[in-house]
């Protein structure tokens, strides 16, 4: 099965473009096995002439293998203290910031970030935000959001922020959502395009290997100015930051020295 998942993942690098290498094993394969028997073929070499042959499918397989789980201000107690740090260190510049989401999924962390820029009135400030899957980028450019996944907007912000629509549905509003410029990137292989003042990346390198996720932190800093802000997740703590020339502010929130 080994030799399967490694011609399987050598043909998803070689004609989608993902590196399925850089990625966990043992995540990545049961990821595969689930989408590959909901497609109805019973071997991988089956399941990647169904990719190749239908649209759909290939559609499907991407959704599936790319992580897109968020919601508004996810683990709250963190982006209170994003918050204190964009307030005490990113604002007080005289220039406007330079902020990166990446792998920003369906858009709502990008857009957090934009409704802190409003809250703090810094009125022309933009948020990049990036993602490897194209689907999912055009949901993020949509706005449109389900109750559970703005649980950790407050009520007054529900009601600057968005607007309420049919079926528990909010959509964002149009102030925010100009703010936000999305492209597709991918983190493992396209180049990084800063200097940025911020760069926020959330539970997204905990699929890598080791090598790759150190390269990706590499790369991040490589990409901040100095004194810039890296934001990481709740379970991404950066062991001996110092060797990527970071520091370590405040939980999962990082400063290039």
């Amino acid at each position: 099965m080994e030799e399967e998942f490694a011609l399987f993942n050598a043909w998803v690098d070689r004609r989608l473009g993902i590196p399925l290498a850089a990625y966990k094993e043992n995540q990545m394969q049961r990821r595969i096995l689930t989408i590959m028997e909901n497609s109805g073929a019973k071997t991988l070499r089956e399941y990647q002439q169904l990719i190749e042959g239908d649209e759909g499918v290939r559609a499907a397989f991407l959704a599936h293998i790319t992580i897109n789980v968020t919601e508004f201000y996810r683990n709250k107690e963190l982006f209170d203290a994003f918050e204190r740090v964009l307030k005490t260190i990113v604002l007080p510049k005289t220039t406007l910031p330079k902020i990166w989401s990446a792998a920003c999924s369906i858009g709502a962390e990008p857009y957090t970030i934009a409704m802190l820029l409003e809250k703090n009135q810094i009125a022309a400030a933009n948020v990049l935000a990036t993602d490897i899957d194209t689907q999912i980028l055009a949901k993020a450019k949509q706005g449109l959001y389900r109750d559970h996944e703005l649980r950790n907007v407050s009520a007054v912000e529900r009601t600057r922020f968005f607007d309420a629509k049919e079926k528990n549905q909010f959509q964002i509003k149009p102030e925010i959502k100009r703010r936000v410029h999305f492209k597709q990137h991918d983190l493992l292989k396209d180049p990084y395009n800063g200097p940025f003042d911020v760069i926020v990346c959330r539970n997204v390198t905990i699929y890598f290997k080791s090598d790759a996720r150190d390269a990706v932190y590499q790369k991040f800093s490589d990409a901040l100015v100095p004194g810039g802000i890296l934001f990481t997740g709740a379970t991404e703590t950066i062991n001996f930051a110092e060797q990527f020339g970071l520091k370590k502010i405040d939980s999962f929130i990082y400063q290039k020295v």
